[in-house]
């Protein structure tokens, strides 16, 4: 006659160490699902150095005989804006691991991408007929709607920032041409050093 086999004894630790890994598993998911949707290589520490040269550039651009001069600073500064922004972006899309080539990359990209486009058409009408007095709230709001458009797929302060140079773009509009020295200063200077510093301190770089 067999003996009858002793009960399985189940250890109370079991069931918390299941628990645990579970619960581990879901933050892993969750934290890999947000990351898929938000494109997260937009620079702050690049922000601040974008600022940083337009302040100059506005202290130079105050200082032109005319608005032609003014133009050829600030297109000078556009030029090294972009490098520092496509240099600063590489950075921290490599130090953080994020591929620049991912879904959310692209659509950051497309949606930025359009209105500059439009941007770059319009500066170019206007220099041609020289009519400069519409370039800054030009450059203002068709900025905040490329970086309200691209932040759509970024971290929430990017699309705040997009908003923010909207309603800096209708206020020179409202103000004119006389005040936009301030407005160029305030936008591509404060607004992005603001900004920039925020997203480099809560968002990586």
């Amino acid at each position: 006659m067999t003996k009858p086999s002793r009960p399985t004894e189940i250890s109370d630790e079991a069931p918390p160490a299941l628990e645990r890994h579970a619960l581990e598993n879901l933050r892993y998911i969750r934290r890999t699902m947000e990351g898929a949707g938000a494109f997260t290589a937009a620079s702050g520490v690049g922000q601040v150095a974008i600022g940083a040269t337009a302040l100059v550039a506005t202290w130079l651009a105050m200082r032109q005989p005319n608005r032609a001069a003014w133009f050829g600073v600030w297109l000078a500064e556009a030029g090294i804006a972009v490098a520092i922004a496509l240099i600063a972006m590489v950075i921290k899309a490599r130090r953080s691991n994020v591929p620049l080539a991912s879904e959310p990359a692209r659509r950051f990209a497309a949606s930025f991408a359009w209105p500059m486009l439009a941007g770059v058409a319009l500066t170019a009408a206007f220099a041609r007929s020289r009519a400069f007095e519409f370039m800054t709230p030009s450059w203002l709001l068709l900025f905040g709607a490329a970086v309200a458009a691209g932040g759509t797929f970024s971290v929430r302060p990017v699309r705040l920032m997009g908003m923010a140079f909207l309603i800096l773009g209708l206020a020179s509009l409202v103000a004119g041409p006389a005040l936009d020295h301030w407005m160029l200063a305030i936008g591509f200077g404060g607004l992005l050093l603001g900004f920039g510093v925020h997203i480099a301190w809560r968002h990586g770089g």
